[in-house]
């Protein structure tokens, strides 16, 4: 073999800045990287809690050894990657918030996630345009653009006028959206085209005469559900004609021909293996009174295993406020599964609203150890199998009931932090019953759900009550650790390489014999010395 490509085969030497608290963590699971695809070191910064490392702090008390070719931060740290990048001339890049989601970050997943791409178009309809102003339609439909619509569908109501029709197209058209017109009424669909709609919903054998007076795409239904020849007969003179279509066999509702209608997409496709096909998820969505990401998700799996590359989405009902951000999402995730030939799992987390796949990132045999190292007043709030881990330096607390905490945090006399707590307490509560993951002071995530909130990660959070609030301690709204340098309780840091670290895990290195030892929550757990 030559030098060369040996040098090919070489393992990638990643370093992890990290802190007191989460070293051993961090060990425990740098030792099970494959071993002939990365060496890695731990570079420990000398300070407890790794996300409060600065650049200066990492600057200054990091040591980056030889033969590194990538160092990898504390998902939670707000240093810059760049700005460090440059320092110690070695790529820095944000590793994920948990430890537990390192091999995953590191590609150990099997796959590469990326969710940029999509091959499916997005037609989002205002059922009650006719009702609304011209500026109205336009405002709604640049609300949905943003949400990730792709065409704004303009509904027509039966036994309604339209008489703005032609405004609100050109309207939308001149802000740079796609329409189309949906309407029973031919008149309707024809000034609709006039004004210079992109698409037409939905026509049948009996006025597909429209189509070959504009240029607006039609989409092609039958003439009732299981009218299917009806459909052919539509697509054939298309064909015939050499223009552009849709088919749509239209989705029924649970128990009013669903099954049936799903076959139909089936029986359609394998007739027309090349045409373009569009699905009206909204039958099903709209008039299932369930929660609507799953059931959209589903509904996509089918699109993208049929190739089905158009969905007719609405929102009347509340329970699908989020139908476009849940189409949006699972358009993404069913198109990178299927282009990896795999399971849409393992694509992130946008799919999971109630649960997470991995909701407990600390054992609680992980959390006792970390409030066994804990020396100061600020309480810690944590989630386990076993409950909800409420600890500082006095105390140690697990349970499932967010009040029943209360008596045990001394803060009777202290509202701000009563209130902070109770906060947090009734977030961590909400998160161990349905199996979510909780980080203090950062929201749940409930994918594509709800909007995650903007945040900065170079900027640390905004203060808040951690900690007693009264005599003696902090003003109020002011952190401990706004007070505090991140470094006032530093040891020198220390670079452990992957040797040394599996040594030490493996019980061959020497340890001191006199280390005191705690009970803390019911386990013996070794504490450091003062």
């Amino acid at each position: 073999m030559s030098t060369s490509e040996q040098g090919a085969r070489a393992p990638e030497h990643l370093v992890f800045v990290t802190g007191k608290l989460a070293r051993a963590r961090l060990e425990k699971v740098a030792a099970g990287l494959p071993a002939d695809r990365f060496a890695w070191t731990i570079a420990d910064a000398g300070v407890k809690v790794a996300a409060l490392m600065t650049e200066e702090i990492i600057r200054r008390r990091v040591r980056i050894p030889d033969g590194a070719t990538r160092i990898l931060l504390p998902g939670r740290c707000r240093a810059n990657p760049e700005a460090l990048a440059s320092h110690f001339g070695v790529p820095v890049e944000r590793g994920p918030d948990e430890i537990v989601d390192l091999p995953a970050h590191l590609g150990l997943a099997g796959r590469t996630v990326d969710l940029s791409r999509h091959d499916l178009r997005i037609f989002s309809e205002i059922v009650d345009a006719s009702k609304m102003t011209p500026n109205a339609i336009l405002a709604k439909g640049l609300d949905l653009a943003r949400r990730g619509a792709d065409v704004i569908d303009l509904g027509g109501l039966p036994d309604t006028d339209f008489p703005h029709l032609e405004d609100s197209v050109r309207l939308l058209k001149g802000a740079g959206l796609r329409v189309s017109v949906d309407s029973f009424s031919l008149d309707e669909l024809r000034r609709g085209a006039g004004a210079g709609a992109d698409y037409l919903l939905s026509l049948n054998e009996e006025n597909l005469d429209l189509a070959f007076e504009t240029d607006a795409v039609p989409v092609l239904v039958p003439m009732r559900p299981d009218d299917m020849p009806s459909l052919d007969r539509a697509i054939e003179r298309m064909e015939r004609a050499g223009r552009p279509y849709m088919a749509d066999p239209i989705l029924e509702p649970i128990h009013f021909g669903f099954v049936d209608s799903i076959a139909r997409y089936r029986e359609v496709r394998a007739r027309h293996p090349g045409i373009e096909m569009m699905m009206g998820t909204g039958n099903l969505t709209e008039l299932t009174e369930a929660d609507s990401l799953g059931v959209t998700a589903l509904l996509l799996g089918m699109c993208s295993e049929l190739a089905i590359r158009n969905v007719l989405i609405v929102q009347v009902s509340n329970h699908t406020r989020r139908t476009v951000e849940e189409h949006d999402a699972a358009r993404r995730v069913m198109y990178a599964a299927k282009a990896d030939s795999a399971l849409p799992k393992g694509y992130g987390r946008a799919l999971l609203a109630l649960h997470d796949k991995r909701p407990f990132v600390q054992t609680p045999d992980e959390i006792a150890t970390l409030a066994a190292e804990v020396r100061d007043p600020n309480y810690r709030i944590a989630v386990a199998e076993d409950g909800i881990h409420v600890y500082n330096r006095d105390v140690h607390k697990v349970g499932t009931d967010a009040m029943a905490f209360f008596p045990d945090l001394n803060v009777e006399s202290d509202g701000a932090h009563a209130f902070y707590l109770g906060a947090e307490l009734a977030k961590a509560e909400t998160a161990f019953r349905l199996g979510k993951r909780y980080v203090q002071d950062e929201p749940l995530r409930w994918g594509a759900a709800a909007d995650d909130e903007a945040e900065d990660t170079t900027a640390f959070k905004k203060a808040g009550h951690t900690k007693h609030s009264g005599p003696g301690g902090p003003p109020p709204g002011t952190r401990d650790a706004a007070k505090v340098p991140a470094e006032a309780d530093a040891a020198p840091p220390e670079t452990v390489d992957e040797g040394a670290a599996r040594a030490e895990a493996e019980g061959l290195t020497e340890t001191p014999g006199d280390r005191p030892a705690r009970i803390v929550c019911g386990k013996l757990v070794p504490a450091d010395e003062a």
